[in-house]
């Protein structure tokens, strides 16, 4: 019987595969056609490409062959050389007008003015930068190609010129020195920046937009995400902290932050400069220890051979065994490691500390005046040799003066009197604030309000601390158990350093280990306390400064991490 018109017939059946399984079937002459056709498109359409390619790298040979200037730009060489005097943007003066010199910078800006002339902005160091002009001559020095190269270049790119310096007809409003030019004569590049840049300069140096330190995608993936080609993050607002750490190398040009480390490294030298002065020791305590050093779990720990070891949460041990061996005052600058799963602006797991110890003769307010005068001492100091930093620190960061009291007018309040004031002139949920227990941050900051209104001062101290506040090698105090010979300061009514009289012979040191719950025979308390017993050590105390702290509060930042270098937190180990 002849097929069916509407019946389709059955498809041609494929033995069976070894193994059992159907192959697959071939493919139908007209699909075959449809891929032959689509690969010889693809095959043209590559062809073409490559055409172009060859035919725009062989114009750009052309044009490299018959610019005259094509030895003064390009990709900097083994044997490149530039003779002219290497000068330094801040050192710019009347003298070097019409001399060429040599200077390497960062790229900052171009501007194509026309095909024979560009605007460049170059930078050196922190936000030392100037315009550069770039003008074809008939000369042939500086061609139309060697113009459009200039402007080409990627921004924060890093190049070598030689250039004479001149007056601009006027001031350029938009580098720092804005009172000359550089005519370019000569430009290499030596690192070129890519196309876009995860963090553009001028986002750089404004201040960050959130401090929540959560992954997220960068400002530089969206914007490639969105297709926008080469487009200058300063037009996007201000980046967040994980943008800024994420791009280090940007985050670190940026004026700003460069302003906050030089800050930093003073409060570090003038700490240095007040002790050696006042006859102290510096020396320098391990990170690695053997037991925790202040009791507490919130200590790091590690496999050290066959035992564990700790990172030091504070050189405390090491500054009385410097007592104890002989030394009368003694100071460290040293890193201090603390496991707390804190994430707030006020702290990080690592910071540095600036800690001292002294032999005390008479009483313990001989530490907690040392303190008071090195800190003072610092803070005069950074206003007198830091004015330019800190100015540049509020174009981002706006802030007032740091008050500090009037010689011989110093602020000192005992624990007790500094919640008697919480609780008669304090808002009204500091009422009933107890003697007998530690503040918490916001009755520190309320109080540093109430003290700064009623004393004029940002910088203050409270002395006399209750003992379940402190630790346990606080010495009580003699005439009040319940007190101890420590004291806390303050800034912008903010903790930054806590101090106090040292508990100094053995039998008093056990007795407060165990009424601490601390067994005085566990592993490193042990050989502490061993200390006292083995020689006579003289009554000492100190003190342990915060310098992030320092250097934030006095800039009134809105994050102590903007001061470290490369800040930990329990979500940060990178960079």
């Amino acid at each position: 019987m002849a097929d069916t018109p509407t019946e389709p017939k059955p498809a041609a059946q494929v033995p069976p595969a070894e193994g059992g399984e159907a192959a697959p079937a071939a493919p139908s002459k007209k699909g075959a056609k449809k891929a032959e056709a689509k690969a010889k498109k693809e095959a043209e359409k590559a062809r073409k490409a490559a055409e172009r390619e060859a035919a725009a790298a062989a114009a750009k040979a052309a044009s490299a062959a018959n610019d005259p200037a094509k030895a003064n730009y390009g990709d900097i060489t083994p044997t490149t050389k530039v003779d002219a005097e290497r000068t330094y943007l801040r050192d710019l003066g009347e003298e070097h007008i019409d001399k060429v010199i040599k200077l390497r910078a960062w790229v900052q800006n171009t501007r194509p003015q026309s095909a024979s002339i560009g605007f460049v902005e170059l930078r050196e160091e922190r936000d030392w930068s100037i315009q550069g002009v770039m003008l074809a001559n008939s000369e042939g020095t500086v061609s139309k190609q060697m113009v459009k190269w200039l402007g080409s270049l990627p921004l924060e790119s890093f190049v070598l010129v030689e250039a004479k310096v001149v007056k601009p007809v006027e001031p350029v409003k938009s580098c720092k020195v804005s009172d000359y030019e550089l005519q370019i004569s000569r430009c290499y590049l030596i690192a070129p920046a890519p196309p876009v840049l995860g963090l553009g300069f001028a986002v750089a140096n404004r201040a960050v937009a959130s401090f929540e330190d959560e992954e997220q995608a960068n400002d530089a993936e969206k914007v490639a995400e969105a297709g926008v080609a080469g487009l200058s993050l300063d037009a996007l607002p201000n980046a967040s902290l994980t943008t800024h750490l994420n791009n280090p190398a940007m985050h670190k040009r940026a004026p700003i932050q460069q302003a906050i480390a030089d800050v930093r490294i003073a409060v570090r030298k003038l700490f240095s400069e007040y002790l050696d002065s006042k006859r102290f020791n510096q020396f320098e305590p391990p990170a690695l220890i053997a037991a925790s050093s202040e009791g507490g779990a919130n200590v790091f720990s590690m496999p050290y051979f066959d035992k564990s070891a700790y990172l030091a949460q504070s050189p405390q041990f090491y500054k009385q065994m410097e007592i104890a061996g002989g030394r009368k005052r003694v100071y460290c600058i040293a890193p201090v490691f603390r496991a707390e799963n804190s994430n707030t602006p006020r702290h990080m797991t690592e910071f540095t500390g600036l800690d001292l110890e002294m032999e005390i003769e008479e009483h313990y307010h001989e530490v907690r005046d040392t303190l008071e005068a090195v800190l003072l001492y610092i803070f005069r100091g950074l206003k007198e040799r830091c004015a330019e930093q800190i100015e540049l620190v509020r174009t981002a960061y706006p802030s007032e003066d740091f008050l500090l009291p009037e010689p011989g007018k110093e602020v000192r309040l005992t624990f007790a009197e500094g919640q008697k004031l919480l609780r008669e002139e304090g808002p009204e949920e500091f009422r009933n604030v107890s003697d007998d227990e530690d503040m918490s941050t916001p009755q520190e900051k309320a109080l540093g309000a109430l003290i700064k209104e009623k004393f004029k001062t940002d910088f203050y101290v409270l002395d006399k601390f209750p003992e379940g506040a402190r630790p346990f090698y606080a010495r009580e105090d003699p005439e009040n158990r319940k007190l101890t010979n420590s004291y806390d300061f303050f800034m912008r009514g903010q903790e930054i350093l806590s101090g106090g009289q040292r508990i100094h012979l053995p039998d008093e040191l056990e007795a407060r280990l165990r009424t601490k719950g601390i067994d005085p025979q566990s592993p490193g308390i042990k050989e502490y306390v061993d200390v006292f017993r083995s020689a006579g050590v003289p009554p000492h105390g100190g003190g342990g400064i915060g310098l992030d702290r320092v250097v934030a509060w006095y800039l009134n930042l809105p994050s102590v991490h903007l001061t470290s270098y490369y800040p930990r937190t329990p979500k940060r180990l990178l960079p």
